[in-house]
């Protein structure tokens, strides 16, 4: 399964660099929690696009919404000592993965990169 960071949602759906590494992976299908379609539909909305449209796209490459789980909470919360400077929104979103067992993709460097997070632009920095 992979599950989907906001930047990775953006890149894609403005055809920036490695759009087309997000849609090979969303044609697998996919997954992204509550907050990070919100804030993919925020950026949207912020940039003046379209949201009603960009939201349709994403549905019908069957991306499901998840909703954020007690323990998806919790896991972000721990992943706040572990790994320093990772927004509410990327701890969430490594706590879904981690909770499918999914490859997370993200377009944050921040990230870096390994067996279960893919980078859209290439990779980064290991976070150890």
């Amino acid at each position: 399964m992979n599950v989907f960071d906001a930047s990775a949602l953006l890149v894609f759906l403005q055809g920036e660099h490695g759009a087309d590494v997000v849609e090979a992976a969303l044609i697998d299908g996919g997954a992204c929690s509550a907050a990070n379609w919100s804030e993919t539909a925020q950026k949207i909305h912020q940039r003046g696009g379209n949201w009603p449209l960009a939201r349709g796209l994403l549905l019908g490459y069957g991306v499901t919404v998840e909703p954020v789980l007690i323990e998806d909470a919790e896991r972000a919360a721990e992943l706040w000592s572990t790994v320093p400077g990772l927004s509410l929104g990327d701890r969430l979103c490594l706590a879904l993965g981690e909770r499918h067992d999914a490859v997370v993709w993200t377009a944050d460097a921040a990230w870096g990169s390994g067996t279960t997070i893919r980078q859209v632009r290439g990779a980064g920095p290991t976070i150890t």
